[in-house]
């Protein structure tokens, strides 16, 4: 199977395609000598439990649930597992690329591999101002708020867990309780910057805003 998520380090699109020209060499890194794969690559074991994954379905379940692509989580999260003091190892993330992530199946250069990052690190930054946006505008209840965390914090356990991270029960319940916490906070502050009192969803105090 070819990716077809190809790499580009001009041309980012919205769903990962982009020029092949700037493949490797197809064959795969280390070819079939093992021994050509870095020690740190044949460790590597973050996407163990993807073995036998399809591009594509891991594609389509990211699409579906977030705006980033199958090849922009993989090399995003690579590039933060592969960071030394000088920096990424991009050259090496791309040229193991198919060791790395059981569903990647193409060789990328270093440009393809930054293109990939940046990419992610964009939408991230579009999502998070678009998520605030619609926390601090009052457009939600306290009580939409937590309902909608519930479910997005649900989504990044899932793929944190596919990452092999363990996650226990105790700690997923006090990271929840604080992000509800905070969200809550966030909606009170925001609240007091456009002058709007805020109804306490659970004692029903009203909470005028401060004045200057």
């Amino acid at each position: 199977m070819t990716d077809p998520s190809g790499p580009s380090a001009d041309a980012p699109t919205d769903d990962g395609a982009a020029d092949p020209g700037d493949r490797g060499d197809g064959d795969g890194a280390g070819g079939d000598d093992a021994e050509d794969v870095p020690r740190d690559v044949r460790k590597y074991e973050r996407f163990k439990k993807m073995d036998g994954a399809r591009y594509e379905r891991v594609n389509d379940f990211l699409r579906d649930r977030t705006y980033i692509t199958a090849r922009e989580w993989a090399i995003a999260r690579l590039c933060a597992d592969f960071r030394t003091e000088t920096g990424v190892e991009m050259t090496k993330i791309g040229e193991n690329l198919p060791e790395l992530v059981p569903f990647m199946t193409d060789t990328y250069t270093p440009q393809a591999v930054n293109q990939a990052r940046y990419s992610f690190e964009e939408k991230v930054t579009k999502a998070g101002a678009t998520f605030l946006y619609g926390a601090m505008s009052g457009f939600f209840t306290a009580e939409d708020l937590d309902e909608m965390m519930y479910e997005v914090t649900e989504v990044a356990k899932f793929l944190l867990e596919v990452e092999g991270v363990d996650l226990a029960v105790a700690d997923e319940l006090d990271a929840e309780d604080r992000i509800s916490e905070v969200m809550r906070e966030v909606r009170a502050s925001s609240a007091d910057l456009r002058g709007e009192e805020v109804r306490c969803p659970e004692c029903g105090h009203v909470h005028e805003p401060a004045e200057e």
